[in-house]
């Protein structure tokens, strides 16, 4: 499997690393990790909505814990109307600084936080309504954020799109010319 990670600094030798579109790959034991992973949590789940998807994001908080998977609760907390962009930078930002490795961004519909979400270099937020689009914007696009409407899809069917998410890898091969694209 391959993470990419966007790095501000390059490393001074070349050697045994791979470069990809401005994206640096370290080879490990178990695939290939980012340079900095000592530094990544590696499986704290971020998450954040706005006031539509408070609801929706406290459900998925729950059965986060009750997973046992550790979780970056970003708000907002209550039904008072909010401004999604500043939740979705509050999640990007979280990622970026490696606080978490994936996150989880709900607002009414989901188009929001996903378009607020995406104008963060190296943030990935693939706004998914079903099993089957949060297999394929792991799979394929490498997401690191998924983005659902609360609005648009039951705390079940969420459930089952977390669930999907989390345990799904990305491809490589193909798809990592494309991603390294986006960058």
């Amino acid at each position: 499997m391959i993470h990419p990670l966007e790095t501000k600094s390059r490393p001074t030798s070349c050697v045994g690393l791979a470069r990809h579109f401005d994206i640096w790959y370290v080879p490990g034991p178990f695939g290939h990790i980012p340079s900095n992973a000592a530094t990544m949590s590696s499986d704290t789940v971020a998450l954040a909505a706005d006031h539509a998807g408070y609801e929706l994001k406290n459900i998925l908080a729950e059965e986060l814990r009750a997973r046992g998977v550790p979780v970056l609760d970003l708000g907002t907390d209550g039904p008072d109307s909010v401004d999604y962009p500043d939740y979705a930078n509050a999640l990007a930002t979280a990622i970026k600084g490696t606080r978490a490795k994936l996150g989880v961004l709900i607002c009414g519909s989901g188009i929001g936080v996903s378009i607020a979400a995406n104008r963060h270099r190296g943030i990935r937020a693939a706004l998914c309504h079903d099993t089957l689009t949060a297999r394929l914007a792991r799979q394929h696009n490498d997401a690191n954020v998924l983005a659902m409407g609360a609005r648009i899809i039951d705390a079940d069917v969420a459930k089952d799109c977390l669930d999907v998410f989390l345990n799904t890898e990305f491809e490589g091969g193909r798809h990592l010319r494309r991603v390294g694209k986006l960058a």
